[in-house]
């Protein structure tokens, strides 16, 4: 949920100095390129085991880009440093057959799993771009502006709207050549400058991934997957051994045409533009499931705001856990010495279940606001230093500062990092293995407001164990009693255009359907990421969407309105 994450990168670049302003502005515009392989970024992963805690790690796509023999360390898991950005943390399986945990680039943070293959050596995937398969556009474009200071903001963006974006920092530049890495996915960019063309190469430590050549481009640029085809039906989605049970709507009663008319008007109007997914759970069944622009079962998403709710369940499990006492715990007995000096009288009263319910009073529009404190070099001294506007749980005011700090808060109780806390106690049990933190700027602790990314099924049956009271599979995952706490109308969003009624990071609307009152209680994110969860119907809804830019993020309520429960309600 960082700001401008649609765009691949955003970096300001000094050109020549001593130059006239004719000369500074000659890379002005837009310049167009394609990838000459589309799968340079899906990387197959080997380590073997040499004993003595000493592994060789390969990272390779259609060549070999990083070969190194490196010690762990530490001593209960793997801890392999590649560079500064790129690290693997990695613990067996029980079975011994498979290595489980993490390989972090940049502030992502990506789950993998590697099986063993031979006596000493396990292998696995890594998808930096998060495409299960290769990209299905070659194409990308840098448009350049010049500023009058001088400096040039240059703005690329590839073809395959899959991938959620980037952003860039550490720039240096020598001669006709400028430098730096991109802060999401670690990898590293050098862009020559010449007279006709920029050539921009693409390198993930010192090893050249991709390289590609910029020309003038006069022409409308468009980003998406262009005639890709995809079987959209209402059969019965496929089984797939993760967990989910499938079965076919008509089983249920549910109206199929009427979900056959919301495919219809996916595809072929630009009422529910940017569509990326709909899927339908009906009595702990998956019973409907569709996917556009190329998108699939295995891609995981950009939830935005959504994974906030996935940041209060962590919460009440470290509460189920004692290692949280209760909500009203006070905030600064969490923050460290250092920054007690931003604790005043009315700060001091700031206790866990403010943050939860967007209650903390801090300036969540000012200083504490999300794209304020991103942009400084220490985001959690932006947002102690920000100043109280209302009494702490006295007034509602939506923002990720609030959750942010909860992050904060566990990463400094926990015994050991807070994403394998999350992968232990939450994505385990749920059986979601394919899924991404996005962390803050220590680049270390998961980001708890916004920006992890989960599969559209995986999403559902977050929202299905809720659904369930914490149950999953006959798991006990979260308590009852956390799930009714968070499910309680608290307080009330004073700062949204509804006023939205609001939990422990959820949201609560209703929905008028054949005269009849809906219900929900809803995971919400930008750009129209959605998990709806309809306790009278025995149903959550999982719609995903790319409308970041456009003014339609709440687009999945309307599909949920005027389709999805006209569906379920017969």
């Amino acid at each position: 949920m960082f700001k401008n994450s649609i765009i691949l990168l955003s970096v300001v670049l000094t050109f020549f100095s001593g130059c006239g302003q004719e000369n500074e502005n000659i890379y002005d515009g837009n310049w167009e390129g394609s990838w000459s392989n589309l799968s340079s970024f899906n990387f197959k992963i080997l380590l073997e085991d040499l004993n003595s805690n000493t592994y060789n790690i390969t990272i390779a796509n259609d060549k070999t880009l990083i070969n190194q023999k490196l010690t762990s360390n530490s001593d209960d898991h793997i801890e392999l440093i590649i560079e500064n950005y790129i690290h693997l943390n990695l613990y067996p399986k029980k079975n011994n057959k498979e290595l489980s945990g993490f390989i972090s680039a940049g502030r992502l943070v990506y789950h993998i799993d590697l099986k063993k293959k031979e006596d000493n050596t396990f292998e696995g995937t890594w998808n930096l771009f998060m495409a299960n398969d290769s990209l299905k556009s070659d194409s990308i474009l840098l448009s350049i502006h010049s500023n009058d200071d001088g400096t040039v903001v240059a703005y690329p963006s590839i073809g395959d709207q899959r991938f959620s974006g980037t952003w860039a920092d550490d720039f240096t530049r020598q001669d006709n050549v400028v430098s730096f890495r991109c802060l999401k996915t670690g990898l590293k960019f050098e862009a020559k400058l010449m007279e006709e063309k920029i050539n921009l190469e693409v390198f993930l430590s010192d090893a050249l991934v991709s390289e590609v050549s910029l020309s003038r481009s006069n022409t409308e640029w468009k980003q998406g997957i262009i005639g890709f085809n995809q079987n959209q039906n209402t059969d019965t989605p496929k089984q797939l051994n993760d967990g989910w049970l499938t079965e076919n709507v008509k089983e249920f009663g549910i109206n199929q045409t009427k979900l056959g008319q919301l495919i219809e008007k996916v595809l072929n109007t630009e009422d529910f533009e940017n569509t990326h997914s709909i899927l339908i759970s009906k009595d702990n069944k998956l019973v409907f499931e569709t996917y556009f622009d190329g998108f699939n079962s295995k891609i995981p998403h950009d939830l935005r705001s959504a994974s906030k709710s996935i940041s209060s369940a962590v919460i009440g499990i470290a509460i189920d856990d004692e290692i949280l006492e209760n909500v009203n715990q006070k905030l600064f007995d969490f923050i460290s010495p250092k920054y007690q000096y931003t604790k005043d009288p009315e700060k001091a009263k700031i206790t866990i279940k403010d943050l939860l319910t967007m209650s903390s009073g801090l300036d969540v529009n000012g200083l504490a606001e999300e794209g304020y404190y991103q942009e400084s070099t220490n985001w959690l001294k932006t947002v102690l230093e920000s100043p109280m506007v209302h009494d702490a749980g006295t007034y509602t005011d939506y923002g990720s500062a609030n959750p942010f700090l909860l992050g904060v808060i566990m990463d400094e109780r926990l015994e050991m990092s807070l994403g394998k806390y999350m992968d232990q106690k939450l994505f385990e049990p749920l059986g979601i293995k394919n899924y991404i933190n996005q962390t803050d700027d220590t680049e270390t602790t998961p980001y708890f407001g916004g920006g992890m990314h989960l599969t559209p099924r995986d999403m559902l049956k977050f929202g299905q164990l809720y659904l369930n009271n914490g149950l999953w599979n006959g798991r006990q995952i979260i308590s009852e009693e956390w799930v009714n706490d968070s499910f309680k109308k608290h307080t009330r969003l004073e700062d949204v255009k509804d006023k939205n009624e609001y939990g422990y990071f959820w949201w609560h609307n209703s929905y008028t359907i054949k005269g009849k009152k809906i219900e929900s209680i809803e995971a919400r994110g930008a750009g129209g990421q959605y998990i709806f969860i309809i306790p009278e119907l025995e149903s959550v809804v999982a719609i995903t969407s790319g409308n970041f830019r456009n003014g339609k993020t709440r687009q999945p309520e309307k599909i949920l309105e005027a389709y999805i429960l006209p569906a379920l309600v017969n």
